[in-house]
């Protein structure tokens, strides 16, 4: 008689990304964030780069004397980071999707705003500073809280912002989007603290663009996957993620997709369009065979 074993299978990606995601209590950013590059490596082990990190911080806590003050610990871990560890912007190959991946900017030291930030903030938490990212347009930052006030750092030069920078900053994102200069944006507005979730979906929404400019679809799908997952409130994701299922050949789950999002926005500015779209898929029945 053949015996039977129960056979335990790991988790795919995918799987194991909506373990992470599942709450916001229990949501670890370090961990999530590294988990995304698996889907271009699937055979990361996340808990080793989660290990690299502790032993980053490890070293720099051995040299911080017991009582150290929040300003101290900061200047120290500043100095560490970008002088010391190397970390810094890749101004030369900006839109690299290896900028992304938390294991890839570890080896190389260079990434995005928001990569670096989220190593950043790791390090930060464990030596007790209390640090936030602050997803500000186009230019992800960090703050401190530091005694009775609050320090913005740009995690990208390693630069200590004043008001008149991130007025700078701001001015940009005008321009680029074409606002007025006279309409009133008070840069508070744009220093709240981003919970982890928002921080993923930026990050995700990165490598978004990149595929999507690319027209890499597989590579695509599996960040909307993803996004489909963080964010299952959003019908736009179900919307993006149906789009790029029709443009794989995956016409009923596309249909899906798209009439979700239909459910959810009927009156959006793209309703019409998208209700043609979906007649179409269903004309089509199933997926085209090869």
């Amino acid at each position: 008689m053949a015996s039977s074993f129960l056979r335990l299978q790991a988790p795919t990606p995918l799987q194991y990304f909506a373990t992470l995601v599942a709450d916001d209590a229990g949501l670890n950013l370090l961990e999530a964030a590294a988990s995304i590059a698996q889907d271009d490596f699937p055979e990361l082990d996340v808990q080793a780069v989660l290990a690299e990190v502790d032993a980053l911080v490890q070293r720099l806590r051995q040299r911080l004397p017991a009582d150290a003050s929040a300003n101290y610990k900061l200047r120290a871990l500043t100095r560490y980071f970008h002088e010391e560890l190397g970390f810094a912007g890749n101004v030369n190959n900006y839109y690299d999707c290896a900028n992304s991946y938390v294991h890839q900017v570890l080896a190389t030291r260079r990434g995005i705003p928001i990569s670096l930030a989220v190593i950043f903030l790791e390090l930060a938490a464990q030596l007790g500073l209390r640090a936030q990212g602050i997803a500000f347009p186009g230019h992800f930052l960090v703050k401190l809280r530091v005694g009775a006030g609050e320090v913005v750092l740009d995690p990208f030069s390693g630069r200590s912002l004043s008001r008149a920078s991130l007025d700078e900053f701001l001015q940009v994102y005008r321009q680029s989007s074409g606002l007025p200069d006279d309409a009133e944006l008070p840069i508070e507005l744009f220093l709240q603290a981003a919970p982890p979730r928002q921080i993923l979906a930026r990050m995700l929404r990165n490598l978004k663009e990149i595929h999507r400019a690319a027209e890499d679809w597989p590579r695509l799908l599996a960040v909307q996957q993803r996004l489909v997952l963080l964010l299952p409130q959003d019908a736009a994701e179900r919307r993006d993620r149906g789009l790029v299922l029709e443009a794989l050949g995956h016409w009923p789950a596309a249909a899906d997709d798209l009439a979700h999002y239909l459910q959810e926005q009927g009156a959006a500015a793209d309703a019409a369009a998208l209700r043609q779209r979906l007649q179409q898929l269903r004309a089509r029945g199933g997926p085209p065979l090869h």
